[in-house]
């Protein structure tokens, strides 16, 4: 009676767990209030900026989703080491990652 119980209650708190590596579905609406902090850069065809060094910044409309909440979680967690993006992922929580990239997902080229 026992292990059927604890079977049970472990068969219930997995039915319950979210999926490892399920991400949050993002809201293309709610993106567009979180978006300012991307399009100074993003937006701009060719630009180029100049820290920490000289570089054409790349246009991020059209580029699949888990490519830029990957990219974003890659920033957020230190794998990837630009200073601004760096600083810009930290502030995010995983709902604003997956707006933004719910976003820029079906945005055209």
């Amino acid at each position: 009676m026992k292990k059927t119980t604890a079977a049970m209650l472990l068969a219930g708190a997995l039915a319950c767990a979210p999926v490892y590596g399920q991400q949050t579905e993002g809201n293309i609406e709610r993106a567009k209030t979180k978006i300012s902090m991307c399009i100074g850069c993003h937006g701009i065809p060719e630009y180029r900026t100049a820290f920490p060094h000289v570089y054409r910044v790349p246009l991020i409309a059209g580029q699949h989703p888990q490519y830029i909440a990957g990219a974003l979680r890659a920033y957020k967690n230190g794998d990837r080491s630009h200073p601004s993006m760096v600083g810009i992922a930290k502030t995010l929580t995983d709902e604003d990652i997956a707006d933004l990239a719910a976003f820029y997902g079906q945005q055209q080229k």
